[in-house]
């Protein structure tokens, strides 16, 4: 600053006279300016004895706090302008390095900026991780919830299940043995119809004048303990799937009534013991009742048959009225008297009462069939007394190697075709699994019959009174296109004849 101050005075002295060479005749260089060199102005004090005037400078009074220092020498300039550029290499030097620096914090600053961007993001993203993961517990917490009320449930399930087949085991063992005693009847049954035939015998061989043959004392004790047995068998059976709780009495006493032997006196003549066929006017047997109609036989009874190709006799109900007569019935329902629950055994060889509901048997059927070709016809009547029919041209079974599969031929009739959607299919019972449903199908619809997956009609199922009924399954003598399966009808039989 004093340097500034001294060049400022020099300058104002120079411009106040502009002529002055110098002082102390010396002029100064006019190439030092050009060079860039400007020398250092210096006072010299005047010699009074050389003649020279000499001069006097007021200068205003400056308020220094320092030394006022007047370079003279060249040297010295030359070193405070080196000085100067030292300083100012050294200022420019730092403010490299600041800058430097600067560049270097700027730099630092955009990296903690993405840094702390980054930790923003993250923390964001662990915010919803832990709402995810409450999320997640809240959920697992309900499934593990959910899955102790399954097992509870499941175990409920497994109890009743198990209740269930306890008692499935149960009612099998009590039909095991209502099976048991129900064979006991039949022997009993078949003893004493052979019994009450020698009696006959006797009556018409023996002389009419004679007094009628008596009863020993132990056959009416057996026929005692037979109708006892009966009675307590029927008490048992009341709970038989087959049989309806409001249906008639059981039939199975009826014909030891019919065939009972009158007592007569000496007076009175012999009458002629009761049959349950007609009197014919040929012995037989025939081939079918359309055979025994040719022959004459127009009355409607059980006739004594012998297929064709076979020694095998039987008997069947020929219906010598309907429809121009000669069919043989094969099936018939009327009022549910007869169970039709049966093992494959007895739906082959046939059951029941011929002059009432009974099944004519698969291989008897077989037989028959076999001979000529045959037609079937389904008679149906409902419990307002409407009567239809199913008639097919062809009708004939497989042997029972083939389970006795149906043929069944083209519909005609107005009950609606409920057969042909069995046809082709094996016989199922109980005891043998024919159809196409996973299950047996025989124990769904408690009977025997050419099932499908199950059935569209089931004309061997349970005989309810009344038409409709109420069960778990369609179990009921139904023709679905005729009141559908939830309609169990009055009246039921199916006939063959040739065609």
């Amino acid at each position: 600053m004093e340097n500034t101050l001294t060049l400022s005075l020099m300058m104002l002295f120079l411009a106040l006279h502009p002529g002055f060479p110098g002082v102390g005749g010396r002029k100064e260089d006019p190439h030092a300016e050009a060079n860039g060199k400007k020398r250092a102005p210096t006072i010299h004090v005047s010699d009074t004895k050389g003649g020279r005037c000499a001069y006097t400078f007021i200068v205003p009074q400056q308020k220094l706090t320092g030394a006022l220092c007047v370079s003279t020498a060249p040297e010295a300039a030359a070193a405070t302008a080196t000085a100067n550029r030292s300083e100012v290499a050294s200022l420019r030097a730092e403010l490299g390095r600041q800058q430097e620096r600067l560049e270097k914090l700027r730099a630092q600053l955009e990296r903690d900026g993405s840094l702390a961007a980054e930790v923003r993001a993250l923390r964001q993203e662990s915010n919803a991780m832990n709402t995810r993961v409450t999320q997640l517990y809240a959920q697992l917490l309900h499934e593990v919830i959910h899955k102790k009320d399954q097992a509870l449930e499941q175990r409920r399930v497994e109890n009743l299940l198990l209740n269930a087949t306890t008692q499935a085991l149960q009612v099998s063992s009590n039909f095991r043995e209502l099976e048991k005693k129900y064979g006991a009847l039949t022997s009993m049954m078949t003893s004493q119809n052979l019994f009450i035939a020698r009696l006959e015998k006797q009556c018409q061989c023996g002389n009419t004048t004679s007094a009628p043959p008596v009863t020993p004392e132990p056959a009416r004790s057996r026929s005692q303990a037979h109708s006892n047995d009966s009675s307590e068998a029927a008490g048992d059976m009341s709970n038989d799937v087959q049989r309806d709780q409001s249906a008639p009495p059981s039939q199975d006493d009826k014909p030891v009534e019919r065939t009972s032997v009158p007592m007569t006196t000496a007076s009175t003549p012999t009458d002629h013991p009761f049959i349950s066929f007609p009197i014919t006017k040929t012995p037989g047997p025939w081939r079918d009742c359309q055979h025994a109609l040719d022959s004459g036989e127009t009355t409607s009874g059980i006739y004594l048959l012998r297929p064709q190709s076979t020694n095998r006799l039987l008997q069947a109900w020929c219906d010598q009225t309907s429809a121009e007569g000669g069919w043989t019935v094969i099936q018939r329902r009327q009022d549910g008297s007869v169970n039709f629950f049966r093992t494959w055994e007895q739906y082959k060889q046939g059951f029941g009462n011929l002059d009432g509901e009974y099944w004519l048997g698969l291989e008897h059927l077989y037989w028959l069939t076999k001979q000529t070709h045959y037609k079937l016809r389904v008679a149906l009547e409902d419990w307002q007394g409407r009567q239809v029919f199913a008639e097919y041209d062809s009708f004939y079974l497989e042997p029972e190697t083939d389970w006795y599969r149906l043929r069944l031929g083209e519909y005609q009739g107005t009950a609606g075709d409920s057969l042909s959607w069995h046809n082709n299919k094996a016989f199922t019972t109980l005891d043998r699994d024919k159809d196409g449903y996973s299950g047996n199908c025989a124990h769904f619809q408690k009977g025997g019959w050419w099932y499908h997956m199950c059935a569209h009609s089931n004309l061997n199922g349970v005989w309810y009174r009344g038409g409709h009924y109420r069960s778990r399954y369609q179990d009921g003598v139904y023709w679905a296109q005729f009141h559908g399966g939830a309609y169990s009808l009055k009246r039921v039989s199916m006939m063959i004849k040739p065609a």
